[in-house]
């Protein structure tokens, strides 16, 4: 597999921490603020939803990493201050504003959490050193997750006094179960890779030196397999919490039965 290339017509939101790069069928979305551990911002949670929406058609994966010791430390800092992020509102003007538009400010973040998971493409984190608050939701908010050894993930929303908010309770919740989650977020502790691999927050655990290497083959094996078969797999997955046995027993000859017309070239 050849390194991505960056788009010379792309847009550039390098300045609000995102590179977007695109190779072929992968792109590869990239926290690039490293001095400052990645903190997030809105700025960079519109740049990462500005991304998911340029992405290329033919793109099937995205791997989603991070430069420098840490994913993410989470929000920036800044916005526990009065002042604030220049241009942004505070959190005190979000408290004081209108229950639509406190909701509406809120879901505009959200967007950047919540394209990973789109039924037409794969989406991997690979996370290493801290993922803190935000920083966890948007690890949660891609289908697989690969992690170095140096890897804490904790869940800090709580102990602020606030909640998860950026779509990361219910990811959280189907991986490790409601009482493992519960206690998770609300002692705000740490997780480190091996229980995050033995919990099924993690689907592997490697070495930090190998991380890349490491995110990258599960990539390549995931673009190996047929596209049309892996979106109709995904779909199975994704609606199965929500069927019953019967059900989804009917999603599956359904899904079946589009692969095996598409195979044989009389599909709609």
């Amino acid at each position: 597999m050849t390194a991505p290339v960056t788009d010379p017509q792309a847009p550039s939101w390098e300045q609000d921490g995102v590179r977007l790069e695109v190779d072929g069928e992968l792109a590869v979305v990239t926290l690039c603020q490293p001095k400052r551990r990645n903190a997030q911002s809105p700025a960079l949670w519109r740049a990462l939803a500005a991304a998911g929406r340029d992405l290329p058609g033919g793109v099937r994966v995205v791997l989603l990493r991070a430069e420098g010791v840490s994913f993410s430390a989470g929000l920036d800092r800044a916005m526990f201050t009065p002042e604030g992020i220049p241009g942004e509102p505070t959190f005190l003007q979000l408290a004081g504003a209108s229950d639509q538009e406190l909701d509406d400010a809120i879901a505009s973040y959200q967007q950047a959490f919540t394209w990973w998971r789109r039924p037409d493409l794969v989406s991997i984190a690979a996370v290493q050193g801290h993922a803190v608050g935000a920083g966890f939701q948007l690890a949660l908010g891609c289908d697989l997750r690969v992690v170095a050894d140096d890897v804490q993930f904790a869940m800090k929303e709580t102990s602020l006094g606030l909640v998860p908010d950026l779509a990361g309770t219910k990811p959280l919740t189907e991986l490790v179960g409601y009482a493992r989650a519960l206690e998770i977020c609300a002692t705000g502790r740490w997780v480190g890779a091996e229980e995050a691999a033995a919990i099924g927050l993690a689907n592997l655990a490697v070495p930090g030196a190998e991380l890349d290497a490491a995110a990258r083959d599960l990539a390549a094996a995931l673009l190996a397999a047929p596209r049309n078969a892996v979106i109709e797999t995904k779909a199975l997955l994704q609606g199965a919490s929500g069927r019953s046995f019967d059900e989804q027993r009917s999603a599956e000859r359904a899904a079946q039965a589009r692969r095996l017309r598409d195979l044989a070239g009389i599909g709609d």
